[in-house]
C-alpha cells in the first residue's frame, strides 16, 4: 500500500497520519508539499490531513483547495484512486468539490476536542470493509467547523445514494441530534463521493491507531484500505 500525505502550511496532523500508516504498513509514507505539481508514482491512497491549512483564512480549506497539488489529487480521484480527507482534509475536499456539502462552525461556536462514538453505516466501501455493519467505534475529534450541511433536498439525495458512511452515535449505537458533538445535520460524520473512492471524515482515525493514544479502532480504516488494494480493485 503506497500512501502519500499532503502537507499544507498549517497542517498539524500530517505526522500523526504518517506515523499511523507507516506503523501499520511497515513501509515509508511519502510526504507531499502543497506546492508540488504531482503525486509520487504508484500512489494508492492520498491523505489530506487535519490542521488549519493557510490559517483557515477566507474559509476553512478554501485556500488549500486551490493549491497546485490539488490538481494531481483530482486526477488521482477521477482515475479511481483513493483519497481520504480527515478533519481539515474533509473541509478541503468540499471546497475542491470532490465531495458535496460544507462544514460550518460547530453549534456551540467553540472548538471541540474529545473522543466521540461513531456508527458505521456502510461496509462496502474501500474504507470500511474491515468493519461490521452498524459497528460502533470511537475516534477523537478536534475541530471548530465540523457541522456538515447540505440543503434538505440534497441531503435526501445524499442519503438515497448511500453516501453517508459514518454518523455520530451514542455508545449503544443510537442516532439522535443530541449526541452529535457539533450539530452536524443527521449526525453525519463522514461521507463518500458517488463512486465511493473519496472519503471525508471529521473524526481522526490516525489518532485511534495505537493503544498509547487510547484506542485502536482507527486501524480498521487502514485494514479496509489495504484489503481493498490487495484485492485488486
Amino acid at each position: 500500500m503506497n500512501v502519500s500525505v499532503v502537507v499544507f502550511p498549517g497542517s498539524n496532523c500530517d505526522q500523526d497520519a504518517v506515523r499511523a500508516l507507516a506503523s501499520f504498513s511497515g513501509r515509508p509514507v511519502a510526504q507531499v508539499w502543497h506546492g508540488d505539481p504531482a503525486l509520487p508514482a504508484a500512489t494508492d491512497l492520498v491523505i489530506l490531513p487535519g490542521g488549519f491549512s493557510y490559517g483557515d483564512y477566507l474559509r476553512t480549506g478554501a485556500m488549500a483547495a486551490r493549491s497546485p497539488i490539488m490538481e494531481a489529487v483530482r486526477r488521482h480521484a477521477y482515475e479511481g484512486g483513493l483519497v481520504l480527507g480527515i478533519c481539515n482534509g474533509f473541509q478541503i475536499l468540499t471546497e475542491a468539490r470532490l465531495l458535496p456539502g460544507a462544514l460550518l462552525p460547530n453549534k456551540t461556536l467553540t472548538f471541540v476536542c474529545k473522543p466521540c462514538t461513531l456508527r458505521v453505516e456502510r461496509t462496502d466501501t474501500p474504507f470500511t470493509g474491515a468493519f461490521r455493519s452498524n459497528q460502533v467505534v470511537q475516534f477523537p475529534i478536534a475541530h471548530h467547523e465540523g457541522l456538515f450541511y447540505l440543503p434538505e433536498e440534497e441531503l435526501d439525495e445524499l442519503e438515497r445514494r448511500g453516501q453517508v458512511v459514518f454518523r455520530y452515535a451514542s455508545p449503544e449505537g443510537s442516532i439522535a441530534p443530541e449526541v452529535s458533538p457539533n450539530g452536524s445535520l443527521r449526525n453525519i460524520a463522514g461521507i463518500v463521493n458517488e463512486r465511493g473512492n473519496v472519503l471525508g471524515l471529521m473524526p481522526h482515525p490516525e489518532r485511534a491507531s495505537d493503544p498509547v493514544l487510547g484506542g485502536r479502532d482507527g486501524l480498521l480504516v487502514w485494514q479496509s484500505v489495504a484489503g481493498w488494494i490487495e484485492g485488486g480493485h
